[in-house]
């Protein structure tokens, strides 16, 4: 069934009674071609991709609860390609360019939002750095733009300049960045992906692999053992639980992303905002509630809620930066489970087992990469080499001393 304007308004005008589910829900059978572990938009997009760019048929992909219940379901929406580092710029503004097609592409209505993004400057040497940024991004085919005090004014008049803190002085804006409707990205995907024939099969959780002579034959699941030809990782935080059943020791830390949003207000903000002076980051819904986060909580876990004490710190990073938040009722928080690689970037690789493969790493960066990743991924799964833009992403950079370091923070993941 395609999706138009004239067949809304046909079910409207026949009580919607033509509708018909988005995608099966097959049984699992007994092998198949590529399996992939993880039903989010990674996953999602991976499958799709693998079936439409490469023609792949007996694709499953195999989630242990329902498609889009993790982190794809579970962040603040927003897509961007302001990276300053070679390893990493072409390959979000890679993403950014999938995610300009994406809706024309899967025919449907994801609500991609190019709204704006703005990175707000608070000192001179901030300046200097997003202005090497901007730069960086130009050269890679990205949109950067420096914006100066009294244009942000005109933007966003609510903002705190005259804090002795954290003066405004400008920011950095990428006119193209914005938001995309997160629970829409795992539909659309799963949709068009089912169509294709790819089997989408829900509450069927990996306990296992099977490993004969070093390489992958498949998986033990809850729902029985399950062959393939090759198998694809892709659980984002679960990662380090899933990849011990094959014994691999990830470069990983699994931590704690909380994201917030307020009740409904009136439109205020017309982009996404960050604070340059502490992390925090908001934007508005649909709905009209502001949508924001911040840092990760202090220490690993695997549950998806935090703590007090981040809600607290954003909060009052929030405040400082938009005196009238305060005035605003907090209508919910929630929390994602983030996979926090060592250097702050994904790997997108082969592992040493054969016919076994890993996505992970994305910190918090994984939404806005979710088209490019499920290409390059792929593409790797595929041909049994790496796309051109998730070359840099390999296990042995950490080895080799490539480490792409967008944050300068060096080997501490909860940093990044």
């Amino acid at each position: 069934m395609g999706y138009s304007g004239f067949r809304v308004i046909k079910e409207a005008l026949t009580g919607h009674k033509g509708w018909k589910p988005a995608w099966r829900d097959p049984e699992p059978q007994s092998a198949y071609d590529y399996i992939i572990i993880g039903g989010g938009g990674h996953g999602l997009a991976t499958a799709y991709y693998l079936a439409k760019e490469f023609g792949k048929k007996r694709i499953a992909v195999l989630e242990k609860g329902w498609l889009g219940g993790g982190n794809v379901g579970r962040n603040t929406t927003i897509i961007r390609s302001n990276y300053l580092l070679d390893g990493n710029e072409p390959f979000y503004e890679y993403s950014m360019k999938l995610w300009e097609g994406l809706e024309q592409e899967l025919n449907y209505n994801a609500m991609v939002s190019q709204r704006g993004i703005l990175n707000l400057i608070h000192t001179d040497p901030q300046r200097d750095a997003f202005t090497r940024r901007g730069n960086a991004m130009i050269l890679n085919g990205a949109d950067a733009e420096l914006l100066s005090v009294e244009q942000i004014k005109k933007e966003y008049p609510f903002l705190n300049f005259n804090d002795a803190r954290f003066p405004i002085k400008g920011g950095l804006a990428q006119r193209r960045g914005g938001t995309v409707r997160h629970d829409a990205v795992a539909w659309g995907y799963a949709r068009a992906a089912d169509r294709l024939g790819v089997d989408l099969i829900q509450n069927c959780e990996v306990t296992g692999f099977r490993i004969e002579n070093g390489v992958c034959k498949g998986v033990e699941t809850s729902r029985g053992y399950i062959g393939a030809n090759k198998v694809a990782s892709c659980v984002a935080g679960s990662s380090p639980r899933v990849m011990s059943h094959a014994g691999i020791r990830l470069p990983i830390e699994t931590t704690v992303m909380q994201a917030f949003v307020t009740e409904g207000l009136k439109p205020i903000m017309p982009g996404v905002i960050t604070f340059g002076a502490g992390h925090f980051y908001c934007s508005q819904s649909d709905k009209g509630g502001l949508v924001f986060g911040g840092d990760p909580d202090g220490y690993n876990s695997y549950a998806q809620r935090g703590n007090l004490p981040t809600v607290e710190d954003v909060c009052e990073s929030g405040m400082a930066l938009i005196p009238a938040l305060g005035r605003a009722r907090m209508l919910r928080m929630w929390g994602g489970v983030m996979d926090m690689s060592m250097d702050g970037s994904p790997i997108i690789d082969k592992t040493e087992i054969g016919g076994l493969y890993f996505n992970g790493g994305w910190c918090y960066g994984g939404f806005k990469a979710t088209p490019a990743s499920g290409m390059c991924y792929a593409h790797l799964l595929a041909t049994d080499t790496p796309h051109k833009y998730a070359a840099a992403y390999r296990f042995d950079r950490f080895r080799r001393g490539y480490v792409i370091d967008e944050k300068g923070m060096g080997p501490s993941p909860s940093l990044h």
